[in-house]
């Protein structure tokens, strides 16, 4: 079928925002992604979480000359042409360990973790720069170059350890999910059964000295009884780092609507994901038939996990995952809008964590396509300087004054989870 001007934006629009047309169309969309472009050199485009630390452990052991961002990485989603393509300003590089990892085995590889990043900015000084505060990434953008923070992805990490988070914080860590797709012994993940309804008493204490450092504290990841919880115990802004909308696709990793109409008297931000199953509204639909076949391949097979592994691949197979489109991510920045306000959504796209991604969305170098669908949905140039970064900047700034409120009062916690918690350490 021959597609006319119409039909072509039409068609776009369903699947990019229409940024690829003809005529008169292709002249507007184009005149948006530059209006798009020259927002980004403006304001600091600062993303929420991308995953290449782990990817040079996984797949370049280590070893930058085996995954060079100084290449065109097109196994990967990420390296330094794209991200300038991009218009990123600042990111939140994920220091992650699956949570199968525990112990003194999870605080090592989250210690290694840390150190990619360390020798990340010192292998490429020219392009990226540690950032500690809201005023080093302001200074590093301008400067021209990439603001590099570190997030760490789940509680795990610090083995249940006050002391350990504290070291982290002094390593560089400015996040911390409190968990990741299990439980922490204090702590619920929206991914696991629930154990504790949300956090312990150790688990407040966390939220508490996290508040103390200055480290904010992340909420991707976790129940709604843990987001409830902290969000009553935080006396600073959280953010969800890579998190979207559940009243848009209903995941156990987005963010309640109950949630986000509690955002605003704590100041946080949902910084929207571009992870293919966490963004099409489909997303509800699907989980539950993959539940149901999951659960008929149990049935057929007790005991068996490697047949039900083998034949959830065989359905996935012949009943592919909903594609998600650049629209239906702008749908959840519409959402949060709606619920939350302006002041609480921010940009986490989980890149190089992910291999689903809207078309439009594939890699760093696209950040512009969905910064022009929002000035295409009538968004001021002020409330997209907000979304790009502003706020994810006034949230660090918050919660640095509310580090040197607390830090006046008290001194850091000797808290044990065995005292908090009767003994419950085990990971």
């Amino acid at each position: 079928m021959r597609l006319t001007a119409v039909h072509a934006c039409a068609f776009a629009a369903v699947t990019f925002g229409c940024f690829v047309l003809i005529g008169a169309a292709s002249d507007q969309d184009s005149a948006l992604l530059e209006k798009a472009r020259e927002l980004h050199r403006q304001a600091p485009l600062i993303d929420g979480h991308n995953d290449y630390p782990w990817e040079l452990r996984n797949r370049g052991e280590r070893d930058f000359a085996k995954l060079d961002l100084r290449t065109s990485l097109t196994q990967l989603h990420t390296d330094i042409a794209r991200l300038r393509e991009g218009g990123v300003g600042g990111q939140f590089w994920s220091v992650y360990v699956p949570s199968s990892m525990a112990g003194q085995d999870a605080v090592r590889a989250t210690m290694e973790q840390i150190d990619i990043v360390h020798r990340m900015n010192a292998r490429y000084p020219d392009t990226f720069e540690l950032a500690l505060t809201a005023g080093d990434v302001e200074r590093i953008f301008k400067a021209g170059k990439i603001a590099s923070l570190i997030g760490m992805e789940g509680g795990h990490s610090i083995d249940s350890s006050l002391g350990a988070l504290r070291m982290f914080h002094r390593m560089g860590a400015r996040y911390m999910t409190l968990t990741h797709g299990t439980n922490t012994p204090w702590a619920d993940s929206a991914t696991d059964q629930p154990a504790h309804g949300g956090l312990t008493r150790f688990g407040e204490e966390v939220v508490r000295e996290m508040n103390w450092l200055g480290m904010l504290v992340d909420l991707s990841h976790v129940s709604p009884d843990t987001m409830d919880d902290a969000l009553r115990v935080s006396a600073a802004p959280v953010i969800f780092s890579h998190s979207s909308a559940r009243g848009v696709a209903d995941h156990p990793r987005n963010v309640p609507d109950a949630i986000l109409q509690k955002l605003p008297q704590n100041g946080g931000v949902v910084m929207v994901t571009f992870v293919g199953g966490f963004v099409t509204p489909e997303t509800g639909a699907y989980r539950k038939a993959e539940q149901a076949e999951e659960s008929r391949l149990k049935n057929a097979n007790p005991g068996n996990e490697a047949a039900v592994r083998a034949g959830l691949e065989i359905w996935r197979k012949a009943h592919p995952a909903p594609a998600a489109t650049l629209a239906q991510v702008a749908d959840h920045i519409d959402h949060i809008r709606k619920i939350a306000g302006i002041d609480h959504i921010g940009l986490g796209s989980d890149y190089d964590g992910t291999t689903s991604l809207p078309k439009g969305l594939e890699d760093v170098s696209t950040y512009p396509n969905l910064t022009a669908e929002l000035l295409r949905r009538k968004y001021s140039d002020q409330d997209i300087k907000k979304i790009l970064g502003g706020n994810a900047l006034r949230v660090m700034r918050a919660a640095e004054k509310a580090s040197a409120k607390l830090r006046s009062e008290r001194q850091a916690s000797p808290a044990l989870i065995e005292q908090l918690d009767g003994g419950r350490k085990t990971q």
